[in-house]
């Protein structure tokens, strides 16, 4: 009876505490669905999804033949991103982010590890801005980030010394009239304004502040709709990526990154590199197209939107194929919940390469082209001791004017820039000087092909017409102005009775001085024009166009122009104007196609980068056309012909292993130095490449002949060197 009554009290307590669980649980069921139901749905449903920009690979370059020059290489990157930082107890997020911010350059400085830091103020007290060594770029941001703050609205240029304090700070800081704003006083508002820990010295103060301030920049209202993260570092190691990822260091993102790596040591002038912008101007330059797209209401999804911190092509082919190469950013929407996890990743656009970019230049071609060159100033050095002469080749393809080389020297390479860098400054020849394309020089006597074309056009010779020369020329239009040619100036003869082959073979200053006598200064620039000599090439790569004697040229300089004068004889054989190394060989080109001149161009085609197609193919534009007979051809090419095979240069050219034409050069420099100027063409009776060099104080155009023998016989039985291969690491598109 007993064990009965015990065994319901049991059960009556079981049951009772049954009850008890279930109405608790009940009331918390009430509690959350009914009494607080509406706000845990709102905190399960809460998301926050930012939009992140993921940056493509710019494009591939390659030669004609597809031996690739430049390529993209992954890297390690450091992102520092302050909303990953986890919050320390009882300290703002903010000191937070500095603690961690400290700690991370603190490894860097330990690793010789540089970082991303454009504020322009020293790294030591007492700060000072560096406003002079600045970029536009930096200084630009600095301004934009004190007028953000309304601390200063001073424009800022090199040669800024202080901005101004905007009227709120003065009001704010209690100081009346005008006052600057010191690098000392911006660094404590920096201190205030990104909450610094009062214990951080004045240079960890001013360490940490460079890294959030490249931070907030990111942040001002100019930027567009998607985050750009903070690159902190570029082409880390794998040790200190190692120490990153065991060291729990706040706020650190590993990545990897796309970099330009060059697959060759050749055509540096050509290839050119890729960096940051040095002013807002040049970034809202390439931002054109999409802001007038975008004005007028047009899709911009095809178009990219530039920001500062992009890398984009600064110099050569990566600056003028830009467009092709830059590839499109994609975008990448990435979902956290209230506790800052991400729940979801995905791409909302996919980035797309940029496009292959193939160039008309032979890779092989243009390393022996630079090789010749290389060797004629050195031994041209060693003969004289001079260490500023530099030398210039452009050689071109007579079909369609394809650069099939264009070298200049002395030169250097992409590929160990970097660390050549002090060596290339320090050069008193000027490496980084591009001759081929920025060199301006008188032709000289290989002007004496085009005089002699005006001529025969112009109906005042034919090509048997005969001339006494003789040793002094006399002018109808002028007395007093008696020039000599230069077989009577060195040895007191004369070339007799020629015509105008005879002419060009002797290369005859009297014959050509009486030319131009009779044609006029109007009608020499009319051919020399028509041939493309002190024109643009319409080279991509941007060049200098030398100049004519032209009427406005003379009155711009205050002087009386004549059509015919003293000036003219010396136009005729090619002084007193200047031209590029690419013009003269396009000037040969154009001669040998019957006077069609097409555009010089370095791009051959542009192929997408998943090859499903072609993008661009390049076709020869016409810039200009003269009538030449086949008479006046013949008649020009028998003289540089005859030059070659039994002229001045028949012993080098004893040597070259096809027929070929020519025409040397040489200007006076001023200092009883002369340029030597040479072009030539081959082979003879179908000439397939034009090329033009330049010597500087070269004495002789006769000084180049043996260097232009190299170069029409390595295009012409060229070594095989086998394909250059893509390096391994390298990104394809």
């Amino acid at each position: 009876m007993e064990d009965e009554k015990q065994f319901h009290r049991r059960s009556t307590l079981l049951i009772a505490l049954f009850l008890v669980c279930l109405a608790c649980f009940v009331g918390i069921l009430y509690d959350a669905q009914i009494v607080n139901g509406n706000d845990y749905l709102a905190r399960s449903t809460t998301q926050v999804t930012t939009t992140k920009t993921v940056e493509t690979s710019r494009g591939i370059i390659t030669d004609r033949n597809g031996k690739i020059l430049v390529s993209n290489q992954e890297i390690y990157t450091i992102t520092f991103d302050p909303e990953q930082v986890p919050d320390a107890e009882g300290e703002k997020h903010a000191a937070s982010v500095a603690r961690a911010v400290l700690r991370l350059v603190q490894l860097c400085q330990e690793h010789g590890v540089a970082w991303d830091d454009g504020l322009p103020v020293s790294l030591e007290a007492p700060f000072t801005y560096t406003f002079a060594a600045a970029t536009g770029t930096q200084r630009t941001r600095l301004q934009n980030f004190l007028a953000d703050r309304d601390w200063s609205a001073t424009e800022l240029t090199a040669a800024s010394s202080l901005p101004l304090m905007s009227a709120s700070l003065l009001g704010k800081l209690q100081l009346e009239g005008s006052s600057a704003l010191a690098a000392p006083l911006l660094i404590e508002l920096m201190r205030t304004d990104f909450s610094i820990p009062a214990e951080f010295t004045s240079q960890e103060a001013r360490l940490v502040l460079g890294v959030l301030y490249e931070i907030s920049l990111r942040k001002l209202g100019g930027q567009r709709a998607t985050t750009v993260p903070y690159v902190f570092a570029q082409d880390v190691s794998v040790e200190l990526i190692s120490i990153l990822n065991d060291g729990a260091f706040g706020g650190v993102v590993v990545g990897r990154q796309a970099v330009r790596q060059y697959d060759t040591d050749y055509a540096a002038h050509i290839l050119g590199r890729t960096g940051k912008f040095e002013s807002r101007e040049e970034r809202d330059k390439l931002n054109e197209p999409y802001n007038a797209a975008r004005e007028a209401g047009e899709d911009t999804s095809g178009l990219h939107y530039y920001q500062l911190d992009d890398s984009v092509g600064r110099s050569g082919v990566e600056r003028a194929f830009e467009s092709y190469l830059r590839g499109k950013n994609g975008t990448r929407l990435i979902t956290t919940d209230q506790e800052g996890k991400i729940t979801s990743e995905l791409y909302s656009i996919e980035p797309e390469p940029g496009g292959t970019v193939a160039l008309t230049i032979d890779i092989d071609f243009q390393a022996q082209v630079e090789a010749a060159l290389g060797r004629a100033v050195q031994a041209m050095n060693e003969e004289d001791g001079m260490t500023t002469r530099g030398a210039a080749a452009a050689v071109l393809s007579v079909d369609t004017s394809d650069v099939l080389a264009l070298a200049t020297y002395p030169t250097y390479s992409q590929r160990t820039y970097t660390q050549d860098m002090e060596a290339i400054n320090e050069n008193p020849a000027n490496p980084m000087y591009n001759r081929a394309l920025g060199g301006t020089y008188s032709p000289g006597s290989t002007m004496k092909p085009c005089t002699a074309v005006a001529a025969l056009e112009s109906g005042i010779i034919e090509p048997g017409t005969k001339i006494l020369t003789r040793g002094r020329f006399t002018s109808s239009y002028f007395k007093d102005y008696q020039p000599r040619c230069w077989i009577h100036r060195q040895y007191g003869g004369t070339h007799g009775r020629i015509n105008v082959s005879e002419a060009l073979y002797h290369s005859c200053n009297y014959f050509f001085y009486q030319m131009g006598d009779m044609m006029g200064t109007t009608k020499l620039n009319e051919y020399a024009a028509g041939f493309g000599l002190g024109q643009p090439t319409g080279i991509e790569l941007g060049e200098e166009t030398g100049f004519l004697i032209t009427q406005d040229y003379v009155q711009a300089k205050g002087d009386t122009w004549y059509d015919h004068s003293g000036d003219t004889l010396q136009i005729a054989i090619g002084h007193l104007f200047e031209v590029t190394p690419l013009q003269l060989a396009n000037y040969v080109a154009t001669l040998l196609r019957g006077g069609i001149r097409y555009d010089a161009h370095l791009l051959k085609e542009v192929d997408a980068y998943d090859g499903s197609g072609v993008l661009y193919s390049h076709e020869p534009q016409v810039l200009a056309q003269m009538e030449i007979s086949d008479a006046a051809l013949a008649a020009v090419k028998k003289g540089m012909g005859d030059l070659v095979s039994r002229g001045s240069v028949s012993r080098q050219f004893a040597d070259c292993i096809v027929s070929a034409g020519a025409k040397t050069g040489s200007t006076q420099t001023g200092d009883n130095n002369a340029n030597g100027v040479f072009i030539c063409f081959a082979p003879f009776d179908d000439p397939e490449i034009a090329v033009a060099l330049v010597l500087e104080k070269g004495q002789a155009g006769a000084a180049l002949a043996s260097t232009a023998v190299e170069i029409l016989n390595a295009y012409f039985a060229p070594s095989d060197i086998g394909a250059i291969m893509a390096p391994e690491g390298a990104l394809l598109p």
